[in-house]
């Protein structure tokens, strides 16, 4: 495996130079605070969402403690519902399309999906994730279309030829991976069919696939104790994890000079960093790199996706479509790790009121999709309510967690052919209730997404309408 080439050696005395204040080779000084501060903050922007997608995948099959526990590696594990309150692994799922899970470890050989022929009006995408977060590649109706295919994914260290009966070779970057695929469900009754098209999705190793004897099975990994959300934003073991991490990523030629940069702290795959050894200058300096990264994220929140500056079509994709840029991956992977490319899904965080206050449940509130101005898709839409902070689906009695584009023969029309949706903890009234998407106590947020965007939201000439309170 490509692994970065740096020395177990070096490396221990990087840490050491950090915590004692000594040089890390002859002739040179250690980082100063200020310095390590600034290494910290680029560190974690880059690293948070390796951590966190590391979090993810520990629970569904590594901690069979875990009560999302899914099952093993290299197994497809489908969830024949959609998500509700009681799945808190993720944060910002969404709730219109049953999820089927496969997470990879291609250190042995390459997995071979089989995707079945499924019919045309019905979207599904099996998105191909690594472990710095980004879309590998996507299988899907809009991408390779409904007519099924069979693909091969392949490690980083893997260097055959695509095999007789694979349709295409997708390669992961990272050794550990994740497929997730996306099935859509209609309606209730419709389930029946999702999981029929979920037990046709199918996966085995490449030398099953080929009636091969399997090669000799990688080293068992010690996989450690991810850190709980909370933590992940506050502990410096935080660090400790994304060299875990950092340990199953070969070094892209990009990232060379940035990873040399990292390791002047103890960061990177050989890394030793540990907090006790630090001082209580650099300790700090390490916690003040923490909580920049935060107020950077913060700012940019604000300032630009919140302005539109930047939409989530930024936030997703493959290295080469974000081009080096960790702040938009590590806000991609906040709200809402997982996520599709721009072309793929849009996504429109509804954050505010028209007076530009936060939404918030003591208020009750509208939202008004004009006559003719639904959102343009070649899939579905739908509107999804959260609880902050924690982003992740709100308990109700009704059980409605959003409200979609397949729900629109149920709901009620305004006189002009509008819709406006019902924003509030109680009954709008017998009605409206149709229209009523419940909200917590607390403080919200919504995400409209879009599946399969036309160009008029690519574009920005079609923008979703504003949350009015009252």
């Amino acid at each position: 495996m490509r692994f970065w080439k740096v020395s177990v050696v070096c490396l221990a005395a990087a840490v050491t130079a950090v915590a004692a204040g000594c040089g890390t080779k002859t002739g040179d000084s250690a980082p100063g605070p200020d310095e390590v501060r600034k290494i910290a903050k680029e560190a974690y922007v880059y690293g948070f969402p390796m951590v966190d997608m590391y979090r993810i995948q520990n629970s569904y099959v590594v901690d069979k403690n875990s009560p999302q526990y899914l099952g093993g590696w290299n197994e497809l594990h489908s969830i024949a519902r959609v998500f509700t309150p009681a799945d808190t692994t993720v944060q910002t799922p969404n709730s219109d399309t049953p999820y089927s899970f496969l997470d990879a470890d291609l250190r042995t050989e390459p997995l071979v999906i089989t995707v079945p022929p499924i019919e045309e009006k019905r979207y599904y995408s099996a998105e191909f994730i690594d472990t710095y977060t980004y879309v590998d590649d996507l299988v899907g109706s809009r991408t390779t279309g409904n007519s099924g295919g069979t693909y091969l994914l392949a490690g980083p260290s893997w260097k055959g030829d695509k095999p007789a009966g694979v349709d295409k070779v997708i390669n992961s970057l990272t050794d550990f991976s994740m497929v997730l695929f996306r099935t859509q469900l209609f309606d209730p009754a419709d389930l029946d069919n999702v999981k029929k098209i979920q037990s046709e999705y199918q996966v085995k190793p490449l030398s099953a696939f080929e009636n091969k004897a399997a090669p000799a099975p990688a080293p068992a990994v010690d996989f450690m104790t991810p850190l709980s959300p909370d933590a992940e934003k506050t502990s410096l073991d935080f660090f400790k994890v994304l060299n875990f991490t950092m340990k199953y990523a070969p070094t892209m030629p990009s990232e060379k000079d940035l990873r040399e940069r990292f390791a002047k702290i103890g960061i990177g795959p050989d890394g030793d960093f540990d907090p006790a050894k630090l001082s209580s200058d650099n300790r700090k300096a390490f916690q003040d790199g923490m909580s920049d990264a935060w107020a950077e994220l913060q700012t940019f929140q604000k300032e630009q996706l919140e302005t539109g500056k930047v939409n989530s079509g930024q936030l997703f994709g493959s290295a080469e479509q974000l081009k080096g840029n960790y702040l938009y991956r590590f806000a991609g992977a906040v709200m809402g790790i997982l996520g599709l490319p721009g072309a793929e899904a849009m996504y429109f965080p509804l954050t505010n009121d028209t007076t530009g206050a936060k939404l918030n449940g003591g208020s009750n509130y509208t939202l008004t999709f004009p006559a003719g101005q639904l959102p343009p898709v070649k899939a579905f839409w739908s509107v999804t309510m959260y609880k902050l902070p924690e982003i992740l689906l709100v308990e109700n009695p009704i059980n409605r967690y959003l409200i979609n584009s397949p729900m629109l023969p149920s709901l009620v029309r305004n006189p002009d052919g509008g819709i406006t949706l019902y924003l509030q903890q109680t009954s709008p009234g017998a009605d409206r209730e149709a229209n009523w998407l419940p909200t917590p106590p607390g403080d919200f947020e919504m995400i409209l997404r879009t599946y399969w965007p036309e160009q008029a939201i690519s574009d920005g000439s079609w923008t979703p309408p504003k949350v009015t309170r009252g």
